[in-house]
This record gives C-alpha cells, sequence and structure tokens, in this order.
C-alpha cells in the first residue's frame, strides 16, 4: 500500500505546476494543429492514445522502469543504461532536448529545495512529510546528477522520475502512471493553449485515455531494456517539421 506521502509525491511529480518547463512542450501537437491534420477532440485522443502505445509505453516507460529497479539495486551503470538507449530511441532534436531539459530541472529542483532532516551521517533522509526531503544528496540520485554534470548521460526525465520516484517509496507501475498521466494531461494542455478545444472537451479525453494509460503502463513497467522500442513515424515527421515552422506556441 503507498503511504499518503508518497501518493500526494506522485501527484506532485505529475503535476503541471512542477516547474520544469514540461508547459513549454507540445512534442508535435502543434504542428499537427498547425497543418490540419487534427480537427475534432476525438482525433487529439486517437493521436494521444497512438502516442501512448507507441512512444511512452515501450520507449519512456521501459526507460523509467528499468531505472527504478537499477535504482534500488544501486546499480548506476544500469540507470545510465537506460537514459542512453532512450535518447537513441528518440529521433527527433526537439524531442529529445525537451526531455533532457524536464530531466535536468527536475534534478536541479531537488537540489534547490533539499534540506532538513538528515540522519546522524549528514546525509539526506525521506520522511512521511516529505519523501523527497533530501533526494538530491542521496547515493542514486546525486550520482546520476553528477554523471550528467561530466558528459556520461543526458538526464532525460522519465529516467530521472523513475529514479525520484524509487527513491520516495512508489513502485515502478505507479511511477510508470504518473509519467503517462503527466505526458497526457501535458499533451492536452497544450492542444487547449492552442485555442482549438474547450475544457469540456479536454477533459472528456482525458478521462477517455485512462484505460490507456493503465493499459502500457501495465505492460512495459517491468519490460527489459532491451524490449525498448519506438514507433511512431508521423510523430516524428510532425516533430521535426515543427522545429522549422514558421509559427510556433510551443519550443517543441
Amino acid at each position: 500500500m503507498t503511504s499518503s506521502a508518497a501518493l500526494l509525491t506522485a501527484m506532485r511529480l505529475s503535476d503541471s505546476m512542477l516547474p520544469i518547463g514540461t508547459y513549454t512542450a507540445s512534442y508535435g501537437v502543434e504542428q499537427y494543429l498547425n497543418e490540419s491534420e487534427i480537427e475534432t477532440a476525438d482525433e487529439l485522443g486517437e493521436l494521444l492514445a497512438g502516442y501512448l502505445r507507441g512512444v511512452i509505453g515501450p520507449a519512456e516507460i521501459v526507460a523509467l522502469g528499468h531505472a527504478h529497479r537499477s535504482a534500488a539495486a544501486g546499480d548506476i551503470e544500469g540507470i545510465v543504461a537506460a537514459d542512453e538507449r532512450l535518447g537513441a530511441a528518440t529521433l527527433p532534436a526537439e524531442f529529445r532536448d525537451s526531455s533532457t531539459k524536464a530531466g535536468r530541472k527536475l534534478l536541479e529542483l531537488l537540489a534547490e529545495t533539499e534540506g532538513e532532516p538528515v540522519d546522524d551521517t549528514g546525509e539526506g533522509v525521506a520522511t512521511d512529510a516529505d519523501p523527497l526531503a533530501g533526494a538530491a544528496g542521496d547515493g542514486t540520485v546525486a550520482e546520476f546528477a553528477a554523471a550528467c554534470e561530466d558528459g556520461r548521460a543526458d538526464g532525460h526525465y522519465p529516467v530521472v522520475l523513475g529514479i525520484v520516484c524509487q527513491r520516495a517509496g512508489l513502485s515502478a507501475r505507479e511511477a510508470a502512471l504518473a509519467n503517462a498521466y503527466g505526458s497526457v494531461s501535458g499533451l492536452l494542455a497544450a492542444a487547449q493553449r492552442l485555442g482549438r478545444f474547450g475544457h469540456t472537451a479536454i477533459q472528456s479525453q482525458l478521462s477517455a485515455l485512462f484505460p490507456v494509460i493503465e493499459e502500457v503502463s501495465d505492460r512495459y513497467h517491468d519490460a527489459e531494456l532491451d524490449a525498448m522500442c519506438s514507433f511512431a513515424p508521423l510523430a516524428d515527421v510532425m516533430g521535426m517539421a515543427h522545429e522549422r515552422a514558421d509559427r510556433r506556441l510551443f519550443m517543441s
């Protein structure tokens, strides 16, 4: 049973208010709208279901789950391997940049908010009040942050989220749900901010996507790293086209 503090942490990490910059990204959704490839809310929902089944599940959640397991085992090389493979599976440069910016911002946020309490060795410890207290000084989090600093890792967001959630006491499946929900809600919010869809339509699509979020989380959270794949060719093309679009509200 997840503790209340861990559940609140999951909510915090999947909240768009978390200042890591994910609200600046649309992962190609803006380009779909620019090129009139999406006209209705149902078409938007179908697109995001495709993202979940083609990218978020088989690539991001696989990397997250492997990072989570590696963090539990204190295996920093396993975490770096998940980060490297996720970068290789992410073709559009904008998508890679958005992922690494968000991941590194989350690491920076942990460092900036680190504080008491600490144990008698001076190391940060989690508490029921805040499972992330002192997380930046924790072994695997600190080691991975150092790997990002010295160029051994890029710091992709799903990988960082996996090790942070493991540290906070969330299971790999719960971390996968938080990642998938955060991704979907962020993309729906992007479509809404572009002025194409109203609040009711967006909330309806979010509810309709819950079963798909559960499906990909259940299927991929414990998959082996060599099972990682990503297949969303049109989304990749839209992301690459967005890099050169004349009209852009979002960075990616």
